[in-house]
């Protein structure tokens, strides 16, 4: 099974580049299909409110059941004290599996790694070119499993890429990387290489890179097929299976959410807007 772990779906509302102004899903799956590609992880385009943009992708993997998997976006800094309730809403009535973060927004708090925790959830970390965060992340929480997009530099940053696939060796354990948009052939090979096929996963970054030139970019890495089997969706699906839906928060990210919980649950229910019968079908495992 080929499963793409970072693609952006729905419409962001900051309206100044591509990636804050809507990231549309046609043409993808119509490249990701004849690409041989099976399932796709899918988050929103940068939002202003993340809650309205889970929403929206939450009715979007609703309409390709089997198809997408959706991770939940969470702001560190603007969804302080309700990123509990946030990734618990989406992960119980929406089938989320994972939380993604952007270092533009802000780096992962303590708040957003103990909810991870809580529900054995992958992060996906754009670091944005700032990989020393990893060491204070994987040695906080050797039990969070943390993807870092991109080998760490969008910019293709070597020095950036370089540390990175240091940091895949010292932490063997909980630290993964995706290769959507890495032009940099040789950081992948020495990815691979000296993190083993394990730590790396395949990812597209669409729907603005094209799907199918991205897994090519795998393909001529001539792997044996166990190895390339696990880049291109065992290891993603791996981490995918740990997750636990009935988490439970710690007490420090119970406090930080009460506050927030009922404005959370507040939000856009999408799943009932589909009817009892699509609310169960939307809950049940897509494994």
């Amino acid at each position: 099974m080929i499963i793409d772990c970072h693609c952006h779906a729905g419409k962001g509302d900051l309206l100044t580049a591509p990636w804050n102004t809507e990231a549309p899903l046609g043409a993808y799956l119509r490249r990701a299909r004849a690409a041989g590609i099976d399932k796709t992880v899918v988050f929103g385009a940068f939002h202003s409110d993340y809650s309205k943009a889970n929403a929206e992708v939450a009715r979007i993997v609703a309409r390709h059941r089997g198809r997408l998997i959706g991770f939940a976006f969470v702001h560190a800094k603007h969804d302080a004290g309700r990123i509990f309730a946030m990734v618990e809403h989406a992960v119980r009535r929406w089938g989320f599996r994972g939380i993604k973060i952007h270092g533009h927004d802000g780096m992962p708090t303590r708040e957003v790694c103990d909810t991870a925790r809580a529900f054995r959830l992958p992060l996906l970390v754009d670091v944005f070119g700032q990989a020393h965060v990893v060491d204070m992340l994987a040695t906080q929480y050797p039990d969070v499993n943390f993807i870092i997009p991109h080998l760490g530099s969008y910019a293709d940053d070597w020095r950036v890429q370089q540390r990175v696939v240091d940091l895949l060796v010292r932490y063997p354990k909980n630290v993964f990387t995706d290769t959507s948009g890495v032009r940099n052939f040789e950081y992948i090979v020495q990815a691979v290489r000296r993190a083993g096929p394990h730590r790396v996963l395949f990812g597209s970054d669409g729907p603005w890179l094209h799907p199918g030139a991205e897994l090519h970019k795998l393909r001529l890495l001539h792997l044996p097929p166990h190895q390339e089997a696990l880049i291109l969706g065992g290891n993603i699906l791996r981490l995918l299976r740990q997750v636990r839906v009935n988490g439970r928060p710690t007490a420090a990210t119970q406090r930080s959410s009460s506050r927030e919980a009922a404005s959370a649950h507040a939000v856009e229910d999408s799943a009932a807007a589909y009817g009892h019968r699509e609310q169960e079908l939307l809950r049940e495992e897509w494994l």
